[in-house]
């Protein structure tokens, strides 16, 4: 493993996805998962998040496309929350998942507001 990836994507997946979820996750980890939350964090989030060729707010928008294209709902949770936090409004959420319905297909995109509105919903309650 690299350590250096590994910490600086540890730091930017705590700041994108907020700690407590990040502590969570990496608390629930076993021996089975734990390999995959260390690929994740230094591949994902300290080799990819950490590149200075786009911003965290673009990088958002692309990955709730991308998720919505793969029909990926428990991300899409995920990455709604951290999009927020990036500076995604709720506006360029819809034009992101409206224009991923067009090339990705309608169900997808139905499944991505639904996934979306939960989150959005469960913000607005507090």
């Amino acid at each position: 493993m690299n350590k250096k990836a590994y910490e600086e994507g540890m730091a930017v997946r705590r700041e994108v996805l907020g700690a407590d979820y990040v502590d969570r996750a990496m608390a629930s980890a076993d021996q089975f998962t734990r390999v995959l939350y260390e690929f994740v964090t230094e591949w994902c989030w300290g080799a990819i998040w950490t590149r200075p060729g786009l911003s965290r707010k673009t990088r958002s928008l692309i990955n709730l496309a991308m998720l919505t294209a793969l029909n990926r709902p428990h991300e899409i949770k995920l990455h709604v929350r951290g999009a927020l936090n990036n500076g995604v409004t709720r506006e360029e959420m819809t034009e992101v998942f409206l224009q991923a319905g067009v090339y990705a297909g309608v169900p997808a995109a139905v499944d991505a507001f639904r996934a979306a509105k939960e989150v959005l919903d469960t913000i607005d309650e507090k």
